[in-house]
């Protein structure tokens, strides 16, 4: 835990996450948005443990409250968008570029990516222009990348790995989540096993961070993974594109989000592109 280890957080990450943390009005709650049924405790490792949760982790969704959000409508768009397989070509149609396109005009009307996009400027990392600035977003983002050594395939994306998930022979790697989590859930694609941390080091009234296990269609395994449950997706967006873009580039970064102790890892594929990001209570590897 943070805590035993030392937390020493990263003052210019804590003072900008803080503020966007702060801003975002558009968050869900559990016990308002949706609930949680964790049942049982499975250790950490490199292996999956025991299936020690016969239900699925998401109890309920209101999906008529928060899917009519206009973010999370958008964002909810994207995530039918790609081929599973590490190492299978993506193909990218004029439907799901503009899909893209609109969920980063989505985004941009809030005051989380307002700001996010002011301080960037401020520091500058990013271009003054808005538009620009979109086109950076979707660049940082939705730009196919390769992820399999090797392979000449353009097999991946930034916004596939952190929000969608991958396979990688008998692993799932990526989806750092919640929607995403409980919209696989629901399809019976995901076998919730448990989870082996449900909080920062400060107790809260609502459930907001776990650290869990899972399978994929029983074919391939998660041991570890992380998501903080009823984060806005502009909140996320704003918040690794905020590290990436400003160099803030590292596993386990220490940072004070409002009253939760966390770690925040960022870390870059190339110039250009997010390889992994995810927010945790716990060291992750």
């Amino acid at each position: 835990m943070a805590k035993q280890r030392g937390f020493h957080p990263d003052p210019e990450l804590t003072e900008i996450l803080g503020r966007l943390w702060e801003l975002d009005k558009n968050k869900c709650f559990s016990g308002y948005d949706f609930d949680i049924d964790l049942q049982g405790y499975v250790t950490s490792g490199k292996e999956l443990q025991r299936d020690r949760a016969r239900y699925t982790l998401f109890a309920w969704v209101d999906e008529e409250n928060v899917f009519e959000r206009k973010t999370y409508k958008t964002f909810k768009a994207l995530l039918d968008n790609y081929e599973l397989e590490c190492g299978e070509q993506e193909v990218v149609t004029n439907e799901e570029r503009k899909e893209n396109r609109d969920f980063i005009d989505a985004i941009m009307e809030t005051d989380v990516m307002q700001e996010a996009h002011r301080y960037l400027v401020e520091k500058n990392k990013a271009p003054t222009d808005e538009i620009e600035f979109k086109r950076l977003l979707y660049k940082t983002w939705f730009n196919l990348i390769r992820r399999t050594k090797g392979d000449r395939d353009f097999d991946s994306s930034s916004f596939e790995h952190v929000f969608v998930g991958e396979g990688r022979e008998d692993d799932f790697i990526g989806l750092h989540n919640w929607i995403q989590f409980y919209l696989q859930e629901k399809a019976g694609n995901i076998d919730y096993h448990g989870y082996f941390r449900r909080e920062t080091v400060k107790d809260d009234d609502y459930f907001r961070l776990i650290a869990l296990q899972f399978s994929w269609r029983g074919e391939k395994g998660k041991p570890m993974s992380s998501c903080f449950l009823g984060t806005s997706p502009e909140f996320e967006i704003a918040a690794y594109t905020v590290c990436f873009l400003s160099g803030k580039h590292g596993r386990n970064m220490d940072v004070q989000l409002g009253e939760y102790e966390v770690e925040i890892s960022c870390l870059p594929l190339g110039h250009h592109c997010i390889g992994t990001a995810y927010i945790a209570a716990a060291r992750m590897n």
